[in-house]
């Protein structure tokens, strides 16, 4: 399957169990198929290939392409390493980068060479120019691999505009604004946390709220220095009321 069929099963542990583990049953339901089903084997087969999900057996979780993925800051990056990740791509891509891709004909005979069987050479080299695009490589055209452009930092200032009534060298001119430092990113582990709290005035159940805090302190005693572990005891859900004084 190609990079969307793969992105598509992040996307759903991400809604709902963020950076969590999930099972077997529970990802073929929230992305609507059977577990047993041999599609759902298949997509969740690709989605490790690419680097995006990781786990043993009928576990499933984010892998680091995975979080990246779900972050839409990070998320073009995190499409380009994954298509990249794939031995078959990466081969194709370091073979032709800067170069125009040959025919069809001479593609398919690079994918035989490189293991693929002669019956699924056709679907194999299909699949590859629709992940391709959907990685950003085709921006410049499906005729070429091009690693797609991913900005770090500050975005470049734009050039003043000439004043005709300077002589054409923008004399005089305001200079524009300089841009706002951009915030710093938080950590993907805190990024996903606060992702998974519902919107004000929505109900959240007791039982809910002592799972996030709980999951939060895990989360805070991982990727943060301290003296301890951090231990939340809330009988939020089965509080009985204070006998009287």
């Amino acid at each position: 399957m190609d990079l969307d069929s793969a992105v598509e099963l992040a996307n759903a542990i991400h809604s709902h169990v963020a950076l969590d583990e999930c099972d077997d049953d529970q990802l073929a339901v929230w992305s609507n198929q059977s577990a047993k089903a041999s599609t759902f084997r298949v997509q969740v087969y690709t989605a490790r290939t690419f680097g995006i999900l990781e786990g043993d057996g009928g576990k499933h979780k984010l892998a680091e392409l995975g979080r990246m993925i779900v972050d839409p800051n990070q998320a073009r990056e995190g499409r380009a390493r994954a298509f990249l990740a794939v031995p078959l791509y990466k081969a194709v891509f370091e073979k032709y980068k800067g170069g125009v891709l040959p025919p069809i004909a001479a593609l398919e005979r690079d994918f035989v060479a490189l293991g693929v069987a002669e019956k699924q050479k056709e679907r194999a080299r299909k699949v590859l120019q629709r992940s391709a695009d959907q990685a950003g490589f085709f921006e410049h055209g499906k005729n070429r691999l091009v690693m797609p452009g991913i900005a770090h930092g500050q975005p470049a200032r734009e050039t003043p505009k000439a004043d005709p009534g300077n002589g054409g060298n923008g004399a005089g001119q305001t200079p524009p604004t300089p841009p706002t430092p951009p915030t710093p990113p938080r950590h993907p582990f805190i990024e996903g946390l606060l992702q998974t709290l519902p919107d004000p005035e929505k109900e959240w159940p007791a039982a809910g709220r002592v799972k996030w805090l709980q999951t939060a302190a895990n989360i805070f005693d991982l990727i943060y220095k301290g003296d301890g572990g951090i231990k939340i005891e809330l009988a939020m859900a089965q509080r009985s009321p204070r006998p009287s004084e």
